[in-house]
């Protein structure tokens, strides 16, 4: 399997969140090919994730007195209150009760229901009176530190069965093992990188949390999901005055609304800038035809799309973008014949092989495709 190692310089993050108005293009781009625009009726599609559960107490806090596991539920599910309570908006939780659920089907939650965001809900721990909220998108680790919170959160997976089959040997204490894991989020990238600052700036104007900014981490939940995706770190339960605040009724309440308002911001930011984008009138040109394809690899190598290069599948087709090849196994309008192609490509070893979609000769996110259908 080739591994696709996307490098990206960590200090460009500011440099993203300063041109928001060019990532909202990019979303333009992505969402509305050949004229199509998210309809007023489509609700925007939020699934919120209460990290660990059940097996899983996740960090215990200072002096142990804290479980993260029911901290996090209690302010996910505050946060899917006052979102259910706007008009426009779907809420669907990965968890509802204190039970444990693998990070890769939290991830399948999301793509099951074409969800338009992607939330997990944390609490970070150190070992010094560390504190203040952030909030991480996927990427490599840019520091130590950013891969110490992405190794603890991934070892959530030594409490599931056949993890090493499962998520094709990730080892979460080598940080050589992230390399692979940004390879399905790169189309999302600025999405992501936008929706974590709205939350991240209300953390600092709302509520007077330090600032942790938006960083970037291998985490495996966010890797398998297939839209702008966030992990939220609501603050520090091995620090006195912050384990303590977090553990508060009225703290989870406040931790809640911010988050809610961030996601509602980015919501309606992303509708207003299709919105102004996509012409209102019926469009006279015809619409492209959908084509779909399996990704299975991308790389900087060339190599040649030979059936023994990729262990017999064929037809293989090689393209170059931004200067990196993708390997693409098959071409075909029919997404249940992609689907059969995708399953014979895991089998054949391809474990992090996806769906991608083409229309007009332009990539287009999946769940674009699947609407036009």
């Amino acid at each position: 399997m080739i591994i696709y190692l996307l490098r990206l310089n960590f200090n460009g993050i500011a440099k993203y969140l300063r041109v928001v108005s060019f990532s909202f293009l990019l979303f333009v781009l992505f969402y509305g090919v050949g004229g199509q625009s998210i309809q007023a009726q489509d609700p925007f599609v939020v699934v919120l994730d209460a990290g660990h559960g059940g097996k899983d107490p996740g960090n215990s806090g200072f002096r142990n007195k804290y479980q993260e596991k029911k901290i996090v539920l209690n302010i996910t599910l505050e946060i899917g209150k006052k979102l259910e309570s706007q008009p426009g908006i779907k809420v669907i939780y990965t968890r509802k009760r204190d039970v444990f659920v693998d990070l890769i089907e939290r991830a399948e939650i999301a793509n099951k229901v074409d969800a338009d965001l992607f939330v997990s809900v944390h609490c970070d721990a150190h070992t010094s009176q560390a504190y203040g909220a952030g909030t991480f998108v996927l990427g490599l680790h840019a520091n130590q530190r950013n891969f110490e919170v992405a190794k603890r959160e991934n070892s959530v997976i030594y409490y599931e069965e056949d993890f090493e089959r499962k998520y094709d040997g990730f080892d979460p204490n080598n940080p050589e093992s992230a390399i692979g894991l940004t390879l399905m989020q790169e189309a999302y990238m600025n999405q992501s990188i936008v929706a974590a600052d709205k939350i991240q700036k209300r953390f600092v104007k709302n509520l007077k949390r330090k600032d942790r900014t938006v960083k970037q981490a291998g985490f495996i939940v966010l890797k398998y999901s297939y839209m702008p995706s966030v992990l939220v770190e609501t603050g520090f339960l091995t620090n006195n005055k912050e384990g303590a605040y977090l553990n508060s009724t009225k703290g989870q309440a406040e931790m809640a609304a911010t988050i809610a308002d961030a996601i509602i911001d980015y919501k309606n930011t992303v509708q207003k800038s299709v919105a102004k984008e996509s012409p209102q009138s019926p469009q006279v040109t015809p619409v492209a035809q959908t084509e779909f394809r399996v990704q299975i690899a991308a790389s900087k190598n060339a190599l040649d799309p030979k059936p023994y290069n990729f262990k017999g599948l064929s037809p293989i087709y090689r393209e170059r973008a931004g200067g990196m090849y993708r390997y693409y196994y098959g071409k075909t309008t029919d997404y249940n014949k992609a689907k059969k192609w995708l399953r014979g490509a895991k089998r054949k070893g391809y474990k992090t092989a996806f769906l991608v979609a083409f229309s007009g000769g332009k990539k287009i996110p999946l769940a674009t495709a699947l609407k036009k259908k």
